[in-house]
């Protein structure tokens, strides 16, 4: 017996322009995906602009969700990809666009790829949050691959690879952590690591963090492990008095 992957969802992180953002929505719709969550869109939402420039995905526009954070925008996501051409120090493995597809077909969990603004991309602490970086193999001399293109890039593989099902019959696999989950682990942490002193020199704490984030987020760690882990933070913070 088997059943479908779900969709990934496509975050927009900081887009500038509605008429990127309708071009997006489009390519989605070409290809079957329909979950398009925005991060912080520069220009609030819903925007005017990206109304025409969808040319028809309507219902991409009227469903798509707006997030302050990319951490909200992927809490309830258990794997998450980060499209970007650099790994800005990050130890994360990198993949290609038909490798992302592939993983996302054969996973149950839901997934979510991110996409910077037009001109800067993402930022590194919004990188750390996957659990992997999605890098298109362009021409190295000439990088100038613009929204709607990654998208479709990315929506375009998920949808040539419809024919990889995941197997459900006899299958154990324990329920993966989401996204959020794990936020909550990564939060814990760095309260009980800040006061402990832990972050020193104070000019290398963002870089720490990241690493922290890193680490936590390509574990692949199931919602029983992270419960387990916070559990354990907290018996070192919290000790109880010895026993007689």
């Amino acid at each position: 017996m088997t059943t479908s992957a779900p969709p990934p969802a496509i975050v927009l992180v900081r887009p500038q322009l509605g008429e990127n953002i309708g071009k997006a929505a489009r390519a989605m719709l070409n290809f079957g995906l329909t979950d398009l969550r925005l991060v912080t869109p520069r220009d609030g939402w819903p925007n005017p602009a990206a109304g025409p420039a969808a040319s028809g995905a309507d219902i991409v526009l009227e469903q798509a969700r707006v997030y302050d954070s990319v951490a909200e925008a992927v809490g309830d996501c258990v794997h998450v990809y980060a499209t970007t051409v650099r790994k800005r120090g990050l130890v994360v493995p990198v993949v290609t666009p038909e490798e992302v597809a592939r993983e996302i077909r054969k996973q149950a969990e839901p997934s979510a790829i991110l996409f910077g603004a037009e001109r800067a991309g993402l930022e590194t602490d919004e990188v750390a949050i996957a659990g992997k970086i999605v890098t298109v193999p362009i021409n190295p001399e000439f990088r100038s691959l613009n929204l709607a293109q990654a998208v479709i890039l990315l929506a375009y593989e998920w949808s040539k690879h419809g024919d990889l099902l995941i197997p459900t019959e006899g299958d154990e696999h324990e329920p993966q952590a989401t996204q959020g989950q794990l936020e909550g682990l990564i939060g814990q942490l760095e309260d009980s690591l800040d006061a402990a002193g832990y972050f020193y020199p104070p000019d290398r704490t963002p870089a720490t963090k990241n690493t922290i984030r890193t680490l936590i987020t390509k574990a692949g760690w199931s919602n029983r492990e992270v419960q387990a882990m916070r559990g354990m933070v907290r018996a070192l913070v919290n000790p109880r008095p010895p026993r007689d």
